[in-house]
Protein backbone atom coordinates (compact mmCIF):
# COMPACT_ATOMS: atom_id res chain seq x y z
CA UNK A 1 0.00 0.00 0.00
CA UNK A 2 1.40 3.38 -1.00
CA UNK A 3 0.98 5.68 2.01
CA UNK A 4 1.33 8.82 -0.11
CA UNK A 5 4.18 10.20 1.96
CA UNK A 6 6.83 10.46 -0.76
CA UNK A 7 8.67 13.81 -0.70
CA UNK A 8 6.78 15.02 2.38
CA UNK A 9 9.06 16.88 4.77
CA UNK A 10 8.90 15.07 8.10
CA UNK A 11 10.48 16.40 11.28
CA UNK A 12 11.04 13.86 14.07
CA UNK A 13 12.37 15.00 17.44
CA UNK A 14 14.31 12.72 19.76
CA UNK A 15 15.25 10.75 16.65
CA UNK A 16 18.78 9.56 17.44
CA UNK A 17 17.57 6.25 18.93
CA UNK A 18 14.60 4.22 20.11
CA UNK A 19 11.09 5.08 19.01
CA UNK A 20 12.22 8.33 17.37
CA UNK A 21 14.73 6.61 15.13
CA UNK A 22 12.30 3.81 14.32
CA UNK A 23 9.68 6.41 13.37
CA UNK A 24 12.13 8.28 11.16
CA UNK A 25 13.03 4.98 9.50
CA UNK A 26 9.37 4.19 8.78
CA UNK A 27 8.87 7.54 7.05
CA UNK A 28 12.16 7.20 5.17
CA UNK A 29 11.03 3.88 3.74
CA UNK A 30 8.01 5.72 2.34
CA UNK A 31 10.27 8.22 0.56
CA UNK A 32 9.79 11.17 2.89
CA UNK A 33 12.39 13.93 3.24
CA UNK A 34 13.62 13.78 6.82
CA UNK A 35 14.73 16.26 9.41
CA UNK A 36 15.82 14.58 12.64
CA UNK A 37 16.59 16.42 15.86
CA UNK A 38 18.22 15.37 19.13
CA UNK A 39 20.67 16.60 21.76
CA UNK A 40 23.54 14.18 21.13
CA UNK A 41 25.34 15.29 17.97
CA UNK A 42 27.39 12.11 17.54
CA UNK A 43 24.38 9.82 17.97
CA UNK A 44 22.35 12.00 15.62
CA UNK A 45 25.04 11.86 12.94
CA UNK A 46 25.24 8.07 13.27
CA UNK A 47 21.45 7.78 12.98
CA UNK A 48 21.37 9.98 9.88
CA UNK A 49 24.11 7.98 8.18
CA UNK A 50 22.26 4.76 8.90
CA UNK A 51 19.03 6.17 7.46
CA UNK A 52 20.78 7.30 4.30
CA UNK A 53 22.45 3.93 3.83
CA UNK A 54 19.24 1.95 4.43
CA UNK A 55 16.82 4.04 2.42
CA UNK A 56 18.71 6.52 0.23
CA UNK A 57 16.50 9.40 1.37
CA UNK A 58 17.56 12.97 2.08
CA UNK A 59 18.22 13.44 5.82
CA UNK A 60 19.03 16.70 7.57
CA UNK A 61 20.05 16.87 11.22
CA UNK A 62 19.56 19.48 13.92
CA UNK A 63 21.43 19.25 17.20
CA UNK A 64 19.18 20.93 19.74
CA UNK A 65 18.11 20.72 23.36
CA UNK A 66 14.37 21.05 23.03
CA UNK A 67 14.00 21.65 26.75
CA UNK A 68 14.95 25.23 25.86
CA UNK A 69 12.53 27.64 24.21
CA UNK A 70 15.29 29.21 22.12
CA UNK A 71 16.23 25.85 20.57
CA UNK A 72 12.59 25.07 19.79
CA UNK A 73 12.13 28.45 18.12
CA UNK A 74 15.34 28.03 16.14
CA UNK A 75 14.18 24.60 14.93
CA UNK A 76 10.91 26.05 13.71
CA UNK A 77 12.65 29.00 12.05
CA UNK A 78 14.93 26.59 10.17
CA UNK A 79 12.11 24.31 8.96
CA UNK A 80 8.83 26.28 9.03
CA UNK A 81 7.30 24.44 6.07
CA UNK A 82 7.38 20.98 7.66
CA UNK A 83 4.49 18.81 6.44
CA UNK A 84 4.53 16.34 9.34
CA UNK A 85 5.85 17.00 12.85
CA UNK A 86 6.45 14.03 15.14
CA UNK A 87 7.01 15.13 18.73
CA UNK A 88 8.97 12.38 20.43
CA UNK A 89 11.77 14.00 22.46
CA UNK A 90 11.30 13.44 26.16
CA UNK A 91 12.59 11.48 29.12
CA UNK A 92 10.40 12.08 32.15
CA UNK A 93 12.02 10.39 35.17
CA UNK A 94 10.57 7.46 37.07
CA UNK A 95 10.02 7.51 40.82
CA UNK A 96 7.37 8.22 43.43
CA UNK A 97 6.36 11.71 44.53
CA UNK A 98 8.80 11.82 47.44
CA UNK A 99 11.64 10.41 45.32
CA UNK A 100 11.76 13.40 42.97
CA UNK A 101 12.86 16.93 43.63
CA UNK A 102 10.88 19.77 42.15
CA UNK A 103 13.89 20.46 39.94
CA UNK A 104 13.58 16.95 38.43
CA UNK A 105 9.85 17.53 37.83
CA UNK A 106 10.59 20.79 36.05
CA UNK A 107 13.41 19.28 33.96
CA UNK A 108 11.23 16.39 32.80
CA UNK A 109 8.30 18.61 31.92
CA UNK A 110 10.38 21.28 30.18
CA UNK A 111 11.51 18.80 27.54
CA UNK A 112 8.45 16.67 26.99
CA UNK A 113 5.37 18.53 28.20
CA UNK A 114 6.32 22.14 27.44
CA UNK A 115 8.50 21.05 24.53
CA UNK A 116 5.54 19.35 22.84
CA UNK A 117 3.19 22.22 23.64
CA UNK A 118 5.54 24.87 22.29
CA UNK A 119 6.35 23.02 19.06
CA UNK A 120 2.64 22.35 18.54
CA UNK A 121 1.96 26.06 19.05
CA UNK A 122 4.58 27.04 16.48
CA UNK A 123 3.84 24.41 13.85
CA UNK A 124 0.06 24.25 14.15
CA UNK A 125 -0.17 28.01 13.50
CA UNK A 126 1.95 27.67 10.35
CA UNK A 127 0.06 24.59 9.17
CA UNK A 128 -3.34 26.17 9.80
CA UNK A 129 -2.26 29.20 7.82
CA UNK A 130 -1.24 26.94 4.90
CA UNK A 131 -4.38 24.79 5.34
CA UNK A 132 -2.34 21.59 5.44
CA UNK A 133 -0.21 19.59 7.84
CA UNK A 134 -0.12 16.83 10.46
CA UNK A 135 1.24 16.69 14.00
CA UNK A 136 1.82 13.42 15.86
CA UNK A 137 2.54 13.43 19.59
CA UNK A 138 4.23 10.26 20.87
CA UNK A 139 3.02 10.30 24.47
CA UNK A 140 2.80 7.07 26.49
CA UNK A 141 0.49 4.66 28.29
CA UNK A 142 1.75 6.09 31.57
CA UNK A 143 -0.91 8.75 31.09
CA UNK A 144 -3.68 6.13 30.95
CA UNK A 145 -2.52 3.31 33.24
CA UNK A 146 -1.11 5.57 35.94
CA UNK A 147 1.39 4.29 38.49
CA UNK A 148 2.67 5.88 41.67
CA UNK A 149 6.26 4.92 40.78
CA UNK A 150 5.98 6.89 37.54
CA UNK A 151 3.98 9.78 38.91
CA UNK A 152 5.84 12.55 37.08
CA UNK A 153 5.34 10.78 33.76
CA UNK A 154 1.75 9.86 34.58
CA UNK A 155 0.86 13.49 35.17
CA UNK A 156 2.83 14.78 32.20
CA UNK A 157 1.49 12.20 29.77
CA UNK A 158 -2.10 12.68 30.97
CA UNK A 159 -1.72 16.41 30.35
CA UNK A 160 -0.40 15.78 26.83
CA UNK A 161 -3.24 13.38 26.07
CA UNK A 162 -5.80 16.05 27.01
CA UNK A 163 -3.81 18.70 25.14
CA UNK A 164 -3.73 16.56 21.99
CA UNK A 165 -7.46 15.84 22.22
CA UNK A 166 -8.25 19.55 22.52
CA UNK A 167 -5.90 20.82 19.82
CA UNK A 168 -6.82 18.03 17.43
CA UNK A 169 -10.47 18.94 17.78
CA UNK A 170 -9.77 22.54 16.71
CA UNK A 171 -7.37 22.10 13.79
CA UNK A 172 -9.57 20.19 11.29
CA UNK A 173 -11.40 23.45 10.59
CA UNK A 174 -8.12 24.46 8.91
CA UNK A 175 -7.51 21.06 7.29
CA UNK A 176 -4.78 20.19 9.83
CA UNK A 177 -4.63 16.95 11.79
CA UNK A 178 -3.27 16.51 15.33
CA UNK A 179 -3.31 13.13 17.03
CA UNK A 180 -1.22 11.09 19.42
CA UNK A 181 0.12 7.60 20.05
CA UNK A 182 0.46 6.03 23.48
CA UNK A 183 3.14 3.32 23.47
CA UNK A 184 3.23 0.87 26.36
CA UNK A 185 6.67 -0.43 27.51
CA UNK A 186 8.82 -0.83 24.40
CA UNK A 187 12.09 -2.67 23.90
CA UNK A 188 14.42 0.37 24.01
CA UNK A 189 17.13 1.82 26.26
CA UNK A 190 14.41 3.92 27.85
CA UNK A 191 12.59 0.94 29.38
CA UNK A 192 15.85 -0.28 30.90
CA UNK A 193 16.43 3.12 32.53
CA UNK A 194 12.92 3.21 34.00
CA UNK A 195 13.13 -0.41 35.15
CA UNK A 196 16.41 0.29 36.92
CA UNK A 197 14.76 3.15 38.81
CA UNK A 198 11.83 0.93 39.79
CA UNK A 199 14.14 -1.90 40.88
CA UNK A 200 16.11 0.47 43.07
CA UNK A 201 12.91 1.73 44.72
CA UNK A 202 11.35 -1.73 45.07
CA UNK A 203 14.35 -3.92 45.86
CA UNK A 204 17.04 -1.44 46.81
CA UNK A 205 19.11 -2.79 43.91
CA UNK A 206 18.85 -1.35 40.40
CA UNK A 207 20.70 -4.37 38.97
CA UNK A 208 17.56 -6.46 39.58
CA UNK A 209 15.68 -4.51 36.88
CA UNK A 210 15.16 -7.58 34.67
CA UNK A 211 12.93 -9.11 37.37
CA UNK A 212 10.42 -6.38 36.54
CA UNK A 213 10.40 -7.19 32.81
CA UNK A 214 9.10 -10.73 32.59
CA UNK A 215 8.14 -10.75 28.94
CA UNK A 216 5.73 -13.66 29.29
CA UNK A 217 3.54 -11.34 31.39
CA UNK A 218 3.11 -8.91 28.49
CA UNK A 219 0.53 -9.17 25.66
CA UNK A 220 1.73 -11.55 22.93
CA UNK A 221 4.37 -12.79 25.38
CA UNK A 222 6.83 -10.02 24.56
CA UNK A 223 7.62 -6.35 24.73
CA UNK A 224 6.72 -4.58 21.53
CA UNK A 225 9.40 -3.20 19.25
CA UNK A 226 10.06 0.45 18.47
CA UNK A 227 9.50 -0.41 14.80
CA UNK A 228 5.84 -1.17 15.54
CA UNK A 229 5.33 2.34 16.94
CA UNK A 230 7.13 3.90 13.99
CA UNK A 231 5.07 1.93 11.49
CA UNK A 232 1.85 3.01 13.20
CA UNK A 233 2.88 6.66 13.10
CA UNK A 234 3.62 6.51 9.38
CA UNK A 235 0.39 4.67 8.57
CA UNK A 236 -1.76 7.11 10.53
CA UNK A 237 -0.17 10.07 8.71
CA UNK A 238 -1.29 8.68 5.35
CA UNK A 239 -3.92 10.73 3.50
CA UNK A 240 -6.04 7.58 3.34
CA UNK A 241 -6.89 8.16 7.04
CA UNK A 242 -7.27 11.94 6.80
CA UNK A 243 -10.31 11.93 9.12
CA UNK A 244 -8.17 10.96 12.13
CA UNK A 245 -7.63 13.90 14.48
CA UNK A 246 -8.18 14.79 18.11
CA UNK A 247 -7.56 11.29 19.39
CA UNK A 248 -4.72 9.34 20.98
CA UNK A 249 -4.24 5.74 19.86
CA UNK A 250 -3.09 3.24 22.49
CA UNK A 251 -0.59 0.65 21.25
CA UNK A 252 -0.40 -1.64 24.28
CA UNK A 253 -1.64 -4.99 23.00
CA UNK A 254 -4.74 -4.63 25.18
CA UNK A 255 -2.58 -4.74 28.29
CA UNK A 256 -4.51 -1.96 30.03
CA UNK A 257 -7.53 -4.27 30.22
CA UNK A 258 -5.73 -7.24 31.80
CA UNK A 259 -4.82 -7.83 35.42
CA UNK A 260 -1.21 -8.84 34.68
Amino acid sequence: MDLGLKDKQVLVTGASKGIGLATATAFAREGARLVIAARNEAALREAANGLREQTGVDVETVTADLAHETDRTALFDAFPDTDILVNNAGAIPGGRLQDLTMERWQEGWQLKVFGYIHLCKLYSAAMMSRKTGTIVNIIGMGGRAVRADYICGAAGNAALIAFTNALGAETPASNVRVFGINPSPTLTDRIVTLSRARAKAQFGDEDRWQELLQEDKFPFGRLKSADEVGALAAMLCAPQVHYLSGTVVDIDGGGQWTSS
